[in-house]
């Protein structure tokens, strides 16, 4: 284990520290200054090996824990790597973008905080990186398997690495213009540097993954065409599909899916014209939805220059301790800090947005928005509590209701559960044999680790589809076929 009595000299999270606000609005790379070695193995020596550590069941991974974190400890940085990957595809991704379900599932934080798992995860990857040690693992021989992937986020990526290191030739569709899904074109640069995606497919490509960029899979080459030429397809095109605010007023210029606005920001990071680009610069800007979309427009909005930015939630305000209905290990509804509200503007809970209201010309000028109520169970605007903020740019960040689903029914025939899900077997398989579906496709709107989790379960399946009921051969970590029972 790591040090035996850490978690009794250090009793305190240390987190790396943000970089001074003034500062980091005025650019695009991550907030976080560079962890300090000597801070990060003090909080992995806090991991008390537990005898039953809950981290794993709080992983959708089943990332092994507290053996990273003992090797971190010990300054084994190159065993840190292995056991990390053996696991998780890419921890540069969910030490970034993930939620930490694990933090909450600790058995330190009974008592005390909980160790700092993400950081600690991060700093393994950054080190393995810098250190040349993310080598390509090309298969020891081809099965003369084709697969196509459809979708380049995680899921995707994810079941496409698997599935090449298992000797599958395997081609990666993706209808934007560069490879990487949301976390290219949703995930703002303040939040992970673009740099961190490309080197990991730079590694992809070395194994022998192919992309094909810039192809949308329904019109430039039908579903049915596509599985005609491939062995198998694997659809994780993600649940793109935003949810919408159907109250008058919605057709008004200036109201836009938060997407809309995130997907031309990062086009604009990169250096790309973008024609009449949603700017939020020098206007009032309303954030409907309080979740990680809503945040990433908030910071989008600080750096470019927004006059006010207001975040408007429906419900009520999170407790800033774990309730007595979400007990641990289980992972607990808090308060968040993001440091995209660290940066300014406003939040206000309890918030209904009741209507869009405009001007001649047809621009969104002020959002009236009522308190809400709780009547029967639904949460509606309570009457005489209306009033008016102004509102030049609002962005519906409500989440997703699922993935476009018109062109897989009427080309392939494929089924939708009634939550507009793709529905499929056990074993990941659609009702279209051949057609397997992984991540937010299959599962709903999700966390990354569920996404890189499914996408390797879903690899094992095909796997099997393909080979027959054997088993993966090396490098593919067994605990893939596991994960592909346990997720089902």
């Amino acid at each position: 284990m790591a040090d035996p009595k850490g978690f009794l000299k250090v009793t305190e999270r240390e987190l790396p520290a943000r970089r001074p606000v003034p500062v980091r609005i005025m650019d695009w790379k991550e907030v976080y200054e560079p962890g300090d070695s000597a801070v990060l193995r003090r909080q992995a020596g806090r991991c008390m090996d537990c005898g039953i550590p809950f981290c794993h069941q709080g992983c959708p991974l089943g990332n092994l824990i507290p053996e990273w974190n003992d090797l971190t400890w010990r300054g084994e940085g190159r065993a840190a790597i292995d056991r990390l990957h053996a696991t998780n595809n890419f921890p540069e991704f969910t030490g970034r973008l993930c939620p930490a379900p694990c933090e909450s599932a600790c058995v330190l934080g009974i008592n005390q905080p909980a160790v700092t798992i993400k950081q600690v995860e991060v700093s393994i990857i950054d080190q393995a990186f810098a250190n040349g040690w993310v080598d390509p693992k090309p298969p020891g021989r081809l099965t003369g398997k084709t697969v196509a992937v459809v979708g380049s986020g995680p899921a995707g990526l994810a079941a496409a690495q698997q599935l090449t290191r298992a000797g599958h030739t395997v081609a990666v569709y993706e209808r934007d213009d560069r490879i990487g899904g949301l976390l290219r074109y949703g995930i703002p640069d303040f939040k992970m540097e673009k740099r961190h995606l490309e080197s990991r497919l730079r590694q992809m490509q070395d194994e022998g993954t192919r992309f094909r960029a810039g192809v949308n899979i329904g019109t430039d080459i039908t579903w049915d065409a596509l599985r005609a030429r491939y062995d198998a397809v694997v659809v994780a095109t993600g649940a793109t599909v935003p949810r919408d605010l159907p109250i008058p007023g919605r057709d008004l210029a200036g109201v836009h899916f938060a997407m809309e606005y995130l997907v031309e920001s990062n086009h604009a990071v990169a250096g790309d014209a973008v024609a009449n680009q949603i700017s939020a610069e020098g206007k009032h800007v309303i954030v409907i939805g309080g979740g990680d979309t809503g945040a990433d427009c908030i910071g989008t909005a600080h750096r470019q220059g927004a006059l006010s930015v207001t975040n408007l939630a429906i419900g009520r305000r999170p407790p800033e301790a774990r309730p007595d209905a979400q007990p641990w290990p289980m992972a607990p509804t808090l308060f968040e800090v993001q440091s995209a509200h660290e940066e300014g503007g406003e939040r206000m809970y309890l918030a209904s947005t009741v209507e869009f209201l405009g001007n001649d010309a047809g621009e969104v000028q002020y959002l009236r928005v009522a308190e809400t109520e709780f009547v029967d169970g639904r949460r509606v605007p309570k009457s005489g509590t209306e009033r008016e903020i102004p509102a030049d740019l609002v962005l519906i960040a409500m989440g997703f209701t699922g993935p476009e689903r018109l062109l897989l029914e009427d080309q392939l025939g494929t089924r939708f559960t009634d939550r507009g899900n793709v529905a499929r077997e056990d074993d990941y398989q659609t009702t279209h044999p051949g057609v397997f579906v992984a991540g937010d496709a299959g599962r709903g709107q999700s966390l990354i680790v569920w996404a890189i989790a499914e996408g390797r379960a879903a690899a094992a399946a095909v796997d099997r589809y393909l080979m027959g009921d054997t088993e993966l051969p090396s490098p593919v970590h067994p605990t893939d076929v596991a994960i592909g029972v346990a997720h089902a």
